[in-house]
């Protein structure tokens, strides 16, 4: 890899403590509803439902925190 100098664009992938548990209980959620539909019980599966939108919350809320991706901040363009 070559050295990219001060200026350094890192690129994370969404690899941040508010992707991974989002993920992990979104995961959570649909193995619950895979279950629930196998069992044919609806009440468990809209609790899964509940977990998957649950998951979605948690990630957005982990972001704002500051635990996600951060955006991007563009460098002000040199002026000659």
């Amino acid at each position: 890899m070559a050295d990219q100098g001060p200026a350094e664009h890192h690129d994370n992938h969404g690899q941040t403590p508010a992707a991974w548990t989002a993920v992990t209980i979104i995961m959570i959620g649909f193995l619950v509803g895979c279950w629930a539909v196998v069992v044919l019980n609806w009440t468990l599966l809209a609790v899964a439902v509940g977990i998957v939108v649950l998951g979605v919350v948690v990630g957005k809320v982990m972001q704002m925190m500051g635990m996600g991706k951060q955006p991007d901040v563009p460098e002000p363009a040199d002026t000659l």
